[in-house]
């Protein structure tokens, strides 16, 4: 591309609108903004206000450089002042844009190859752009689809007509990822930035573990039961708390499905090692952290008076390490569950009393018959 001829970049509009799938006067204005560019490298200054008007029945351009009017002139390249503005405007005002026309004939070749990389990258943001805006009403919801890529920090999932990104943060803690492979991924949220709208996917929240419930769970959809809160440490443990308040429904049995069917097709998703705790949301601390701590068995439970949610859980000796979990972790994702502080301690032991010398008992027998 040595030169660029306007009238074929013209008359392309309409192919390649229909093959980016984009409205064809995103793909004009894209052009526009490519020919500006090339003048600008050829005949203008870095930072000069360029912009250019395509005539589509013509195919010709016409470049229109601005200045903003200022009262003092400190970058003449992009400023004029008010006096000589009104040379060429006469209603002229203060932070007007004035401008004068140049007609775009021939670009050098650097220019052109400025315009083809402007038309490329336009184009990709542009298309990004219509993507993002399709997949707007499926945030917060599950997706499907395939490995594309893996990198050290993301790994990049083709999801049919566009590309996703799983960062490392939103990854299932050691699992392995191959390219080819299907994949359930919660969209996360659109990311917003100077490259572009990015899509960004999830399978380690707390949000992607209560979707694939509700996919399994349909007493969800219908109100009979409820999730009152997920606490995850992804590729570890999840604990969810579950309620109902329609008599004769069991909501942790409704979440595990029969023989387990229904919590059985959530960790096929998430990984055999990701341990899930299903348990009774209760408005009674007691029996809510009673229920969290699970799988250990709780002595008692102590809750600490002032404002801060502060409980200390009695088990017993061969329950502590159940209760805290490896590396602390059980007792750690109860806490995030049920909003309280957790201090695991060990129920102390009273003293066996001491057992009489026989033949004191004998003795004493024997005193009560005389008597």
């Amino acid at each position: 591309m040595d030169t660029i001829n306007v009238k074929q970049l013209t008359a392309a509009v309409r192919i390649i609108a229909e093959e980016k799938n984009l409205p064809e006067e995103t793909v004009m204005e894209v052009i526009e903004q490519a020919i500006a560019a090339a003048w600008r490298r050829d005949n203008g200054e870095r930072d000069q206000i360029v912009r250019s008007i395509i005539d589509t029945h013509s195919g010709e351009a016409t470049i229109y450089v601005g200045q903003k009017v200022v009262e003092e002139v400190e970058n003449p390249i992009n400023e004029i002042s008010l006096s000589d503005a009104k040379k060429m405007k006469k209603d002229a005002q203060l932070d007007d844009i004035i401008e004068r026309e140049e007609k775009a004939t021939s670009f050098g070749r650097v220019a052109a190859q400025t315009a083809k990389q402007v038309v490329l990258q336009r184009l990709r943001e542009a298309e990004r752009e219509v993507v993002s805006a399709a997949y707007e009403d499926k945030v917060g919801m599950i997706v499907s689809g395939t490995v594309q890529r893996v990198e050290a920090r993301v790994v990049r999932v083709d999801l049919g007509n566009a590309t996703g990104i799983l960062p490392q943060s939103e990854q299932i803690q050691d699992e392995y990822y191959s390219v080819g492979n299907r994949i359930k991924v919660l969209l996360k949220e659109i990311e917003r930035g100077q490259r572009g709208p990015q899509l960004i996917l999830s399978r380690g929240s707390e949000e992607f573990i209560k979707r694939l419930f509700e996919q399994e769970v349909p007493e969800l959809e219908s109100g009979a039961v409820e999730i009152k809160g997920i606490a995850r440490e992804a590729g570890r443990r999840t604990k969810i708390a579950v309620y109902t308040n329609v008599p004769g429904v069991d909501p942790v049995g409704t979440f595990v499905g029969g023989h387990g069917t229904r919590v059985r097709a959530v960790m096929n998703e998430i990984g055999e090692q990701e341990k899930i705790d299903i348990v009774v949301y209760s408005d009674d601390p007691v029996e809510y952290i009673t229920g969290a701590i699970s799988p250990a068995e709780v002595v008692r439970i102590d809750i600490q008076k002032g404002e801060e949610k502060r409980a200390k859980v009695i088990v017993n000796d061969d329950q502590q390490s159940i209760a805290i979990g490896r590396g602390g972790q059980n007792v750690r994702i109860a806490s995030r569950l049920t909003g309280y502080e957790l201090d695991i301690e060990t129920a102390k032991k009273e003293a066996p009393k001491p057992r009489k010398n026989i033949e004191d008992s004998l003795l004493s027998a024997v005193e009560e018959a005389a008597e």
